[in-house]
């Protein structure tokens, strides 16, 4: 089967309850182009491409609830004006993919690897939003010669009691190792319970705004933003919400890779207001990793780094630029060794 051949385009548009961006006149960013590829094990991977088509990749995890469309208002346009495209991927069980009952962080960078050839992109970028982190990190692990910059965005760190980042309660870890346990049964329960509220999300999300961590409100305050996180659910919810289930039960285990094995260069920020993923998570991963740097956002929230999207691409595309020059000068210093070689005498 050809590559061309696996893609499926998406063509239907999304039915949308009666809060929709028509109703409130509020534009989110639009993909030039969406579908998903029929990967070589037979799921299929949804996405969405924003930006600058054909320029440096960079593939955008989301969070955990997301989908496709949980993408920074500004990041289209500052991704084309930078020569980007943005690839923002669901995980198995969201939107256009396939449910995978036995995947993991590591089997997802191998689907990322298959999207990015099918995509015609031999090198890229990777960022994560909270629940998106830790796979940023496993293709970084698992994806060296590929990954030139992986960002995290406020991620979450290994929660394992054994070997996590110093900050959940063990209530909390307890509940986590339960979700593990009993993850499949949970997913489809929840699944059909949360289905008859999907056309009530707007005043569900009013309602997270109003009793939610105050340090985020100011962020889902605006109308924009409210348009595009419910946009968003609305879509990944389509097939249930089983694949936040799977990525909790994820969380709660220990990681399959270590990070300080991690050789890609790795960018954190993190809020220090952040209430739902402590600022301890990065400066764990921040400590582990050999090459990081971990910008605090004073009195931000979860969504500090999510609202940095010019700043965050402005970083990729220096690391991008170093590296490029790097490759550049040993490809010079290899030249004139060989010419070195070629050009001296034979001995005798």
């Amino acid at each position: 089967m050809s590559p061309r051949s696996r893609f499926h385009h998406i063509r239907r548009r999304i039915r949308m309850p009666r809060w929709s961006e028509r109703r409130t006149r509020v534009e989110t960013p639009r993909p030039f182009a969406e579908g998903s590829l029929r990967l070589s094990h037979g799921s299929e991977l949804g996405f969405g491409r924003y930006g600058a088509a054909g320029g440096r990749a960079v593939f955008w995890f989301h969070g955990t609830p997301g989908g496709r469309h949980q993408l920074p208002l500004d990041a289209p346009s500052a991704a084309e004006a930078r020569g980007i495209e943005i690839i923002s991927v669901e995980r198995p069980g969201i939107g256009e993919s396939t449910h995978q009952p036995e995947r993991c962080f590591l089997s997802y960078a191998q689907d990322i690897a298959e999207l990015a050839d099918s995509l015609g992109h031999r090198e890229f970028g990777v960022v994560g939003l909270s629940g998106g982190g830790p796979y940023v990190l496993a293709c970084a692990h698992e994806l060296p010669e590929r990954v030139v910059v992986g960002v995290s965005l406020g991620g979450v760190g290994p929660c394992h009691e054994s070997s996590g980042a110093p900050s959940y309660n063990r209530t909390l870890l307890g509940l986590l190792n339960a979700v593990d346990r009993h993850r499949a049964p949970l997913g489809t329960l929840l699944s059909v319970v949360v289905q008859p509220l999907r056309p009530l999300v707007s005043p569900c999300f009013d309602l997270y705004v109003k009793y939610g961590p105050q340090e985020d409100r100011p962020v889902f305050e605006r109308p924009e933003m409210k348009a595009m996180f419910c946009r968003d659910i609305v879509a990944a919810t389509e097939k249930g919400i089983r694949a936040p289930i799977y990525d909790l039960s994820l969380f709660s285990r220990p990681w399959p890779f270590d990070p300080a094995n991690i050789q890609v260069p790795i960018h954190f920020y993190h809020g220090d207001a952040d209430t739902i993923v402590p600022l301890s998570h990065s400066e764990y991963l921040a400590e582990t990793i050999p090459d990081t740097s971990l910008e605090v956002l004073e009195g931000l929230g979860h969504f500090a780094g999510f609202m940095s999207a010019p700043r965050v691409l402005d970083r990729i595309g220096e690391v991008w630029d170093q590296r490029e020059k790097s490759d550049a000068s040993v490809d010079r210093s290899e030249a004139e060794e060989r010419l070195s070689r070629d050009s001296a005498p034979p001995l005798g």
